[in-house]
């Protein structure tokens, strides 16, 4: 950990799950909060992957939200998080386990009984083409961008047209920025 960095207290906001980053292969990244400096799992247990697959609109079928679906999920955040991060810095990148997971299965619908669910293989595939998707569209790819906050440094996709976006969230990091450069004007 960077001792630069300010500490960070671990607050239920800091857990609240995250829903707009711009794309659902974001929003999988910021199940992670405070990734440099504190590391907070937001997607600790099933429970929690039920109710954020149901956030991002991708409900998952009865028996689909299991532990090899979490540590799957977690799996593929990691690199869709070095594939994103590697492509905003210029780097090479190295796709070769987003690609598998996007070619897992071809969508297909799992039937509930009051509605339509998915099922964990199809989340994955879909979460991995939509990272490709973002990396591949010049446009969405040039508006990649990690919140300014040291502490935060969350991947969003700044909307188009405007002055870029320095915060992934103004009443999250924007508010705390602006405070806390106040208080060190102030003194």
């Amino acid at each position: 950990m960077d001792d630069t960095l300010p500490k960070v207290r671990v607050t239920a906001q800091l857990r609240e799950l995250r829903y707009d980053a711009g794309s659902p292969s974001l929003n999988l990244l910021a199940t992670i909060g405070r990734r440099p400096s504190a590391g907070i799992e937001r997607l600790t247990d099933v429970t929690r992957l039920r109710t954020w697959a149901d956030g991002i609109g991708f409900p998952l079928a009865e028996g689909e939200a299991g532990a090899d679906t979490l540590a799957g999920l977690r799996r593929l955040r990691e690199e869709i998080f070095a594939v994103v991060t590697d492509a905003m810095a210029g780097r090479p990148v190295s796709p070769a386990a987003v690609n598998a997971a996007a070619s897992i299965s071809p969508p297909r619908l799992v039937p509930a009984l009051h509605d339509l669910r998915w099922s964990a293989d199809d989340l994955t595939a879909v979460l991995a083409r939509d990272a490709i998707d973002v990396l591949l569209d010049p446009n969405r790819r040039s508006r990649l961008r990690a919140c300014d906050s040291p502490v935060c440094r969350m991947i969003f996709l700044d909307s188009p047209g405007g002055r870029p976006r320095r915060w992934c969230s103004m009443s999250r990091c924007g508010n705390t920025s602006k405070a806390a450069a106040y208080r060190d004007r102030a003194h």
